[in-house]
């Protein structure tokens, strides 16, 4: 259900998430400008702008609580100073706005995963991971309340795979080569936030599974594939949680109502109010469980109304009245029904993210072990939730998409029963792509 988890969570400025309220997460980016030493001064001031606007509007808009997230560019990772500089300076913000109007707030701060700057990808060692670490110990120190990422192990690997529709080396990617690496990363995470006293927050399969949308929506890869690969990617950012990680989960995580299903930890979602940054064939199936309600990322540009983000946070702030409305007035159920029922027909994508589905994946991720297992059960229990529907004529594919699911089945039953299995063609196949040293093989 939306505003409730099993395990909610309190962070910054005393922000309780999933304790029964749905509350805004803004997310903002810059503009499209240059960024370097000579325009930096004028970064600071588009964030010190965007903070000013946060404080402006959450007092007229009465927000009863927000969290906001800044997710640096690369640049800002690359060199820590910077994302900490403006951490501070959104941590600032929130503290006076958390004075002056008593708004329960946090700040999330995201660096990027900057390890793929090398081909293959160097993932436990070497200069962009020292500088990674940096930017998080320094993000923590300046006032982040929660630390999340969108790691990418595996990605170099699953976008080959996914673009020949390899689903042996989708699977090798995603359950074989992903959850080792968020295991080294998130003991690594967990770690430096205990010791900077931050919450760990989760990961994203952003560059795996909204890839996948993305390329679906340009009909460069079946719906039906997108669909399964989106259940596939929970269980690497499972891993998360069994490192330590307490949520909220990453709004970009389509996966997060499967992740609040096994864990009871709170989640972002974003949908509808996300547009502003991509489109969707999910747009409210994707709120029907969440505790954040997100605009995934906008930039600061002038509207008509005002500025960008605040135009966002005000979308943001009128579905979150919504949301908590219907929980007030026992309706939330109806509530939820509306927003799976107005998608989940229309596309395979929204039908996996229904609270049924989600519910019947997670509990395929449970009945496994490992995490190729679990990986591969996932994918077969999404492909049957999908045959179901189409059997039941709840969801109408095309015959194309159609040959894809039956192609689909084929292959997932054919796979071996452990990934010892996969593990020799897979190396033979993409061993060029990357580094077993960085997986621990």
């Amino acid at each position: 259900m939306f505003g409730k988890a099993p395990k909610p969570l309190t962070c910054g400025f005393g922000l309780q998430i999933g304790a029964g309220e749905v509350y805004p997460e803004l997310n903002f980016t810059l503009p499209t400008m240059l960024l370097d030493e000579t325009s930096w001064p004028s970064v600071v001031s588009h964030y010190e702008e965007i903070g000013e606007m946060i404080r402006r509007a959450a007092k007229r808009l009465h927000l009863p609580g927000l969290m906001v997230e800044f997710e640096l560019l690369p640049p800002m990772t690359e060199r820590a100073e910077w994302g900490a500089e403006i951490t501070a300076v959104l941590h600032r913000h929130l503290k006076q706005a958390h004075e002056e109007i008593g708004l329960p707030c946090a700040l999330r701060v995201t660096p990027t995963d900057i390890r793929d700057i090398t081909r293959p990808p160097e993932l436990r060692s070497g200069k962009a991971w020292e500088e990674m670490c940096r930017s998080f110990d320094q993000c923590a120190e300046a006032g982040a309340d929660v630390l999340s990422i969108e790691s990418v192990g595996g990605k170099e690997v699953n976008d080959e795979a996914m673009m020949y529709g390899d689903i042996e080396g989708v699977v090798f990617a995603l359950g074989v080569l992903a959850p080792r690496d968020m295991e080294f990363l998130w003991n690594e995470i967990v770690a430096l936030c205990a010791a900077r006293n931050v919450v760990p927050g989760a990961d994203s399969a952003c560059g795996f599974a909204n890839t996948a949308m993305q390329l679906s929506s340009q009909g460069m890869l079946p719906e039906v594939f997108a669909a399964v690969i989106r259940a596939a990617s929970a269980v690497r950012s499972l891993v998360a949680y069994e490192c330590g990680a307490v949520g909220p989960s990453k709004d970009c995580a389509y996966e997060g109502p499967i992740l609040k299903s096994i864990t009871g930890s709170p989640i972002a979602m974003e949908g509808k109010s996300a547009s502003c940054a991509h489109f969707s064939p999910v747009g409210n199936v994707a709120a029907a469980m969440c505790d954040l309600w997100s605009n995934e990322s906008v930039q600061n540009i002038r509207l008509l109304s005002g500025s960008a983000p605040e135009a966002y946070l005000e979308l943001l702030a009128y579905d979150c009245r919504l949301f908590n409305k219907a929980r007030e007035s026992g309706t939330e159920r109806t509530y939820q029904k509306l927003l799976v029922d107005s998608d989940v027909h229309e596309s395979p994508q929204a039908l996996v993210l229904s609270p049924e589905s989600t519910f019947r994946i997670a509990s395929a991720i449970t009945k496994e072990s490992s995490h190729y297992r679990r990986t591969v059960a996932a994918a077969r229990e999404a492909i049957s939730v999908i045959r179901d529907a189409t059997m039941q004529h709840e969801l109408r594919l095309r015959a194309r998409e159609a040959q894809w699911l039956d192609k689909l089945g084929r292959s997932f039953d054919a796979l071996p029963e452990k990934e010892e299995g996969l593990m020799k063609a897979m190396i033979e196949r993409y061993g060029h792509l990357f580094s077993p040293e960085s997986y621990g093989l």
